[in-house]
C-alpha cells in the first residue's frame, strides 16, 4: 500500500491546515464553540469558499474528491485545528444525496446546511431500531417521532430524516423551519440539537434506504476517526512541549524515564490509529467497507480515550483548566468515541461481520 499523499491531496491538507489555523486561533475557537449558534457562520462560508465541500464527492456528482483518502485528509486537519463546524453532516448528506440522485449543487457550495438524524434515545447508533414513523396522508409525507443528538441540527437548513415507511426504513428530506429543532452545545462545544416531529412535512429521498443510511454511517466514522488522529497528534506535540519546559527537581520532567517510556507508549499508539485510519480509507467504497470502518472506529476510540488520559496524567492540574487547550482536546477525543458507535458497538458490529463471512 502506498503511505504517501498525491499532490492533490497535499495541497488540500496544506489549505485546510492554513486557513484553520489563521482563521481559528484558540481564542477564538473558545468564543464561538460554546456560544449560540456554537461554531462560527463566517469561518463556514470561508471553508466554502475554498471549495472543501467539493471533495466530499466524486465528479460523477459535481465534486473533485469522494474518495476515503479526500474525507480522511479534510478532517484530521479539522482535528488537529479542534474546529467546530459541523461538516460531519455535510459528508453524510453527500453520500445519502447521492445515493438518492439528487442535486447536491447547495450543498457543495455551503449555501445550504445539512444535518442528518438517525439516532433515538433508545436507538443511538443502529438504524434498526429506528421508530420514527413515516405517513402519507395524502397530501404529502408527514413524520413523527424524536431524533437525538442530530450533529449541526441547530445550524441546518436541511435534515435528512431517518423514518419507517410502510415497514421498510426510508430517507426523507425535513426543511428545518417545518421541525422542532432545540439546539445546544455539545460537552466538547459545537453544535447539535434534539429533533422533534409531531407531522412535519417532508419529502421521500429514498423508499428503501437501510444500505444507503449504513453507507453513510460509514463515511461519517471514517471522518471521526481522522479528527481524532488530528487532535491526537495535536494533544502529543503539546504534551511533548511541556514536558520539556516544566521543570520538577531541578530538571524538565521530560528527563525522567518513566515519563519518556509512557510518551514512546503514546507514540506506538498514534502510529497504530494512524494505520488503522489509512486501511479504511483505502477500504471505502470497496467490499471490504464496513470491516475496516467497524476496526478503525473501534480501535481509534479506545486509543483516544488512551491519549487524553495520559495527557492529562502527565500534564496534572493544568491540563483540567479551561484556558489550556488539553483539556478541550481530551473532552473532543472522549466524545468522538460516542458518536456514530463507541468501540463497543464497533466491535460487536465486527464480530457479527467476521461470522457471517
Amino acid at each position: 500500500m502506498n503511505f504517501e499523499m498525491s499532490d492533490d491531496r497535499r495541497m488540500l491538507a496544506e489549505t485546510m491546515r492554513r486557513y484553520l489555523s489563521e482563521q481559528y486561533g484558540w481564542e477564538h475557537r473558545l468564543r464561538v464553540a460554546y456560544t449560540a449558534p456554537y461554531h462560527d457562520p463566517q469561518k463556514w462560508t470561508g471553508i466554502a469558499g475554498l471549495g472543501i465541500f467539493y471533495a466530499l464527492v466524486g465528479e460523477d456528482h459535481g465534486g473533485m474528491g469522494g474518495a476515503g483518502f479526500d474525507i480522511a485528509v479534510i478532517f484530521e486537519e479539522i482535528g488537529r485545528a479542534l474546529c467546530p463546524e459541523p461538516l460531519l453532516g455535510a459528508v453524510m448528506a453527500a453520500r445519502l444525496l447521492s445515493a438518492a440522485g439528487a442535486p447536491l449543487t447547495d450543498l457543495l457550495s455551503g449555501d445550504q446546511r445539512y444535518a442528518v438524524a438517525i439516532g433515538e434515545l433508545d436507538a443511538p447508533y443502529d438504524p434498526d431500531g429506528i421508530t420514527c414513523t413515516a405517513a402519507d396522508g395524502g397530501d404529502g409525507w408527514r413524520l413523527t417521532g424524536r431524533k437525538s443528538v442530530v450533529y449541526g441540527g441547530g445550524v441546518a437548513d436541511h435534515v435528512l430524516v431517518a423514518a419507517r415507511a410502510e415497514e421498510r426504513l426510508a430517507l426523507f428530506d425535513v426543511a428545518a423551519a417545518d421541525a422542532d429543532l432545540r439546539p445546544y452545545p455539545m460537552i466538547d462545544g459545537g453544535p447539535a440539537a434534539e429533533l422533534l416531529l409531531d407531522g412535519a412535512k417532508a419529502t421521500l429521498l429514498i423508499a428503501d434506504a437501510t444500505s444507503a443510511l449504513t453507507d453513510a454511517l460509514d463515511w461519517g466514522a471514517l471522518a471521526l476517526t481522522a479528527e481524532a488522529l488530528g487532535a491526537m497528534e495535536t494533544t502529543y506535540a503539546m504534551l511533548l512541549d511541556y514536558m520539556g519546559t516544566r521543570k520538577q527537581f531541578g530538571q524538565p520532567i521530560g528527563a525522567f524515564q518513566t515519563l519518556q517510556h509512557r510518551a514512546v507508549d503514546l507514540t506506538i499508539e498514534i502510529e497504530q490509529a494512524r494505520s488503522i485510519v489509512i486501511l479504511a480509507a483505502s477500504a471505502m467504497a470497496g467490499p471490504d467497507q464496513a470491516k475496516r470502518v467497524a476496526q478503525a472506529k473501534h480501535l481509534v476510540g479506545r486509543i483516544a480515550r488512551t491519549v487524553a488520559e495520559e495527557a492529562i496524567q502527565m500534564h496534572g492540574g493544568i491540563a483540567m483548566t479551561w484556558e489550556y487547550p488539553v483539556s478541550h482536546y481530551a473532552k473532543r477525543l472522549v466524545m468522538i468515541d460516542h458518536q456514530l458507535g463507541d468501540t463497543d458497538h464497533h466491535l460487536e458490529r465486527l464480530i457479527v461481520q467476521l461470522q457471517t463471512g
